[in-house]
């Protein structure tokens, strides 16, 4: 990094430092902790009162305020109290992102139970196995995710009792069902008390894994913490080191309630943790879309003044090259980017020239680290745009090879972390955890080498590499090549058998409206990027956008099967 930001780092870590931090023994293992850290995410709620009247969730014509929330929250904690629910017991949640899921999720956690992210998109057998493999005392669940699960409601109810709340149930709701609205209709003065530790659960979030049914990521209250400081670190840093040069000149910005446009699911932790969390500590608006739309999300940000856009980095690519984007105002942006996936060093520029205001940006974590590792922004992300930033604060990150060896600065190998962040384990697989957690350190199954500076570079997925007759090809490479070519909206690259070389990479290319390009001219395109041996040898263009799963990344698996038969 340069003097500027290791300037900054060391003043805003020093002992007596806001971002000051200690080492600690968790669970066995010598870790990082900051200093100044709210003991719980009760507490990061409780603070959130003071916003008042301010608005706090914004879906469609609803607004729901700090006050107006904290009401709702409140009556919901002393019902799920008079249902013996508290620390230990789990609180199932399964919609969409509604207005409802934040509500549930604050009044879990402020009675000291975990709550468990079900992923909206799951079938019947997949809703069946979370709420076996989690064993919740309560499923809060809209119209759609009821139906899902109702299949299986008996035989899980022989299992284990499980109570049920209905949110925005238009018609008759399932047996011994409550509606939301009896649920938070009794008054309540305050939450109940309760003693909450750090390193008490608070919510579990189902890796998407890539055989066989999900792992449940178990996170404690000092993990998510942890990542609330680690985002405010990581802005507070850059701010110092290298202010936005677009703010030189101009008057100082009208003061204004932050407000952040998502755009992905609150069942991950970018939407929950790197969104909600944050949010809710800084006492900003939050608003929720239906379902994502480049056109309508570029009318909600020029409507409310959106400050903060967050998505997958593809949504950013839409809503920057969308034909309303010139029309509409935009100039409020502060940052766009993404998390969840790559962003594209073509996009980063194509960021920092588009936005008024704003500048790119990325995250880099997992499930498994409760948000992120690493952050990359402004002129940092625009100087080093195939980077994702250093570790953060409390995170400690080394590269080792495949026989556990560590690897030294610019070498390639599999990443792990160890910090404060890092969840406690899987939930009922002993084995799988120690596997994952080596000595406390967390293999990520990501490839990456950590440059002279610091800056961590993700190469690509272990298991999303190509071997072509001993070469190994990223993934990552091969897709940011053909994204430079300007008649591409998106594309996939993965390995195809092949009888030479035993694998040789295939790519899935969906061209934008109205634009035209052959085979040959891509071939062409990313051959002056690449070398010879990475251009993908065969590829399919399609009519459709490419499948993706709920959180927005590419469902590659299902793409092969589906082109290879």
């Amino acid at each position: 990094m340069d003097q500027a930001l290791e300037n900054a780092w060391k003043e805003l870590t020093a002992p007596g430092a806001p971002f000051a931090w200690s080492v600690r023994d968790i669970r066995g293992v010598p870790t990082r902790t900051f200093d100044n850290a709210p003991p719980s995410m009760r507490a990061i709620w409780e603070g959130s009162a003071a916003h008042g009247d301010a608005d706090y969730l914004i879906y469609q014509g609803e607004r729901v305020t700090y006050s107006d929330a904290h009401r709702i929250v409140s009556s919901l904690a002393h019902h799920l109290v008079s249902r013996d629910i508290g620390k230990g017991d789990r609180v199932a949640i399964a919609m969409r992102n509604y207005p409802e899921w934040v509500l549930a999720y604050w009044a879990t956690v402020a009675v000291g139970a975990t709550v468990v992210g079900m992923n909206a998109w799951w079938t019947t057998a997949e809703m069946e196995y979370g709420l076996s493999d989690s064993a919740p005392k309560l499923l809060i669940a809209d119209d759609q995710r009821l139906a899902t699960v109702a299949p299986k409601l008996d035989a899980l109810r022989a299992e284990r009792p499980l109570d049920l709340i209905a949110v925005r149930a238009a018609g008759e709701v399932p047996e011994g069902a409550m509606r939301w609205e009896e649920a938070i209709a009794t008054p309540a003065d305050g939450l109940p008390e309760v003693q909450i530790e750090p390193e008490d659960d608070v919510c579990i979030f189902y890796t998407s894994g890539t055989t066989g049914f999900p792992k449940g990521a178990v996170m404690t209250h000092r993990g998510a913490v942890s990542n609330i400081l680690n985002l405010a670190f990581w802005g507070t840093a850059v701010a110092a080191a290298r202010p936005n040069p677009k703010s030189s000149g101009q008057k100082p910005a009208e003061k204004r309630q932050p407000t952040t446009l998502l755009a992905v699911p609150f069942f991950h932790v970018t939407g929950c943790n790197c969104c909600i969390h944050p949010v809710t500590l800084t006492g900003g608006r939050l608003i929720l879309m239906y379902k994502w739309n480049a056109g309508e999300a570029l009318e909600v940000i020029e409507r409310e003044q959106v400050d903060t856009f967050t998505g997958v980095p593809m949504m950013s690519r839409e809503l920057v090259e969308h034909p309303d984007f010139e029309t509409r105002d935009t100039s409020s942006l502060a940052s766009l980017g993404g998390g969840g996936a790559a962003v594209q060093p073509d996009l980063v520029d194509k960021i920092e020239k588009k936005l008024k205001r704003g500048r790119p940006g990325t995250g880099y974590g997992l499930t498994e680290t409760c948000g992120v590792i690493s952050m990359n922004s402004g002129d940092y992300f625009l100087d080093r745009p195939k980077t994702v930033g250093p570790p953060l604060p409390v995170v400690e990150a080394k590269v080792v090879a495949e026989d556990g060896t560590e690897l030294g600065p610019e070498q390639v190998g599999e990443l792990l972390v160890r910090g404060p962040n890092n969840v406690r384990g899987y939930l009922n697989k002993p084995e799988a955890t120690a596997e994952a957690f080596p000595e406390g350190w967390f293999r990520t199954g990501d490839l990456a080498m950590i440059h002279e500076d610091g800056f961590i570079s993700i190469v690509d997925r272990a298991k999303d590499m190509v071997l072509r007759g001993g070469e190994n090809i990223y993934c990552a490479e091969v897709e940011a090549a053909l994204f430079d070519h300007p008649a591409v909206k998106e594309c996939a690259v993965f390995a195809v058998p092949d009888d030479r070389f035993g694998e040789v990479p295939g790519v899935a290319v969906v061209l934008k409206p109205g634009q035209r390009a052959t085979e040959d001219e891509l071939r062409a395109h990313a051959g002056e990027r690449i070398a010879a041996f990475k251009v993908p040898a065969r590829f399919w263009f399609q009519g459709e956008d490419l499948p993706r799963n709920a959180n927005g990344k590419f469902l590659k698996r299902a793409l092969k099967e589906q082109l290879l038969g």
